[in-house]
């Protein structure tokens, strides 16, 4: 998969563009709410604070609830930062955002595995209305264990997530949340976590409201369906995601002989490595349930890849 747009629409909300080049619609600057702003720079362009001072002054943030955050420089770009600190630091002009994406960095920008992060952890407690976090890109990524009773989505999207970073999601008190995503990668972009990393969130303790879970996009999925298979969480959900990785006929096998999966409304395991054979299987078994087996891959001799890793 490549990520080749910007988005749209985000929490419902069309995205109004805030950059380097063109003046917002009118429209937006008249209804700032009514929309998700999106603050972005470009390569070797006008640095990013300068882009964010700009649409402070002329944009009102004080009702905004959905903020996309785009390209905001790199290590080899003169106008590095830290984009969580600038971020932490001026939430206080944005007392009612319930909805942030970090990254919304497509493939003409950046490669996912190139977008450089810091500490986020400060980021949950700068906006305690926060329902929805995404970041995209994991280049030094890093996240303590934190706590929130607001927060619902998590998604984390990545060629390699830190192992660090999935054991504090899993250390981290969200009674509340429902949707949680990892595209946990491959070990060459930091990748480095492993199924005993994921016991907490299989257990079903940390988060008792989980309706949905992916854990995607890993050269360790065979591995991770067979802890999946087992794991208490999944008769709490209503989805789950296995997909995007390097799921052949054993991982599958596994997922057939263990606990019941009809109560999930959809299996996602789209971008696997299973054979026609195993492929009907699921199809019989699971019928009633919306599985989604497309994007049937072949190992390159001895080599099998997962969907998202550069």
């Amino acid at each position: 998969m490549i990520i080749l747009d910007h988005l749209t629409d985000y929490a419902g909300l069309p995205v109004a563009e805030f950059g380097v080049a063109d003046d917002p619609p009118a429209a937006a600057l008249a209804s700032p709410a009514d929309h998700a702003w999106a603050v972005r720079t470009e390569f070797d362009e006008e640095p990013f604070e300068e882009v964010w001072s700009r649409f402070r002054e002329q944009v009102d943030t004080s009702g905004i609830t959905a903020l996309v955050i785009g390209y905001w420089g790199a290590s080899y770009d003169e106008h590095d930062l830290r984009i969580a600190d600038l971020l932490a630091e001026s939430a206080a002009g944005f007392p009612e955002l319930r909805s942030l994406f970090v990254g919304d960095i497509v493939m003409e920008e950046s490669e996912i595995s190139w977008i450089e992060h810091s500490d986020i952890t400060p980021l949950f407690a700068a906006f305690p209305k926060l329902e929805c976090f995404e970041l995209r890109g994991s280049q030094e990524l890093t996240l303590r264990p934190f706590a929130s009773e607001t927060l619902r989505t998590l998604r984390f999207e990545s060629g390699g997530l830190p192992s660090g970073v999935v054991r504090a999601v899993g250390a981290s008190d969200l009674p509340n949340l429902r949707r949680l995503d990892l595209w946990l990668g491959t070990e060459n972009y930091g990748g480095d976590s492993t199924v005993a990393d994921l016991a907490p969130i299989l257990s079903g303790e940390r988060f008792p409201a989980l309706r949905h879970l992916g854990l995607e996009d890993s050269e360790n999925q065979d591995a991770i369906a067979e802890a999946v298979a087992g794991a208490a969480v999944v008769a709490q959900l209503e989805t789950l995601s296995l997909g995007m990785g390097t799921l052949t006929d054993r991982g599958a096998e596994a997922l057939l002989s263990g606990q019941p999966l009809t109560h999930l409304k959809t299996l996602d395991l789209h971008h696997h490595f299973l054979s026609d054979a195993m492929m009907e299987r699921i199809r019989t078994a699971l019928d009633g349930v919306d599985v989604r087996l497309d994007f049937q891959q072949k190992p390159h001799g001895d080599w099998f890849f997962i969907e998202v890793s550069e």
